[in-house]
């Protein structure tokens, strides 16, 4: 099944396929995720999805959901 990402705030959309891993989509889009351990622990790689959902990206894969997702990427200066 494939869906729709968006990712705010430079409004960049790239279609994805359920399970595929959040941070691939993003790199394949050209927008850029911080990560530090890849494990989830330093929370370097933090989003928001429209629903106020707080995930980290390094963990996540792309959710079978309705035909669109939208993730609010967020600013760290520290990464």
């Amino acid at each position: 099944m494939t869906m729709q990402i968006n990712f705010l705030p430079d409004d960049i959309t790239v279609n994805a396929e359920v399970g595929e891993p959040l941070l691939d989509v993003a790199e394949r889009a050209g927008v850029s995720i911080p990560t530090g351990c890849l494990m989830g622990t330093c929370h370097a790689c933090t989003v928001e999805l429209d629903d106020g959902e707080v995930i980290r990206a390094c963990l996540t894969a792309v959710p079978p959901r309705q035909d669109k997702l939208i993730v609010h990427l967020f600013s760290d200066p520290t990464w």
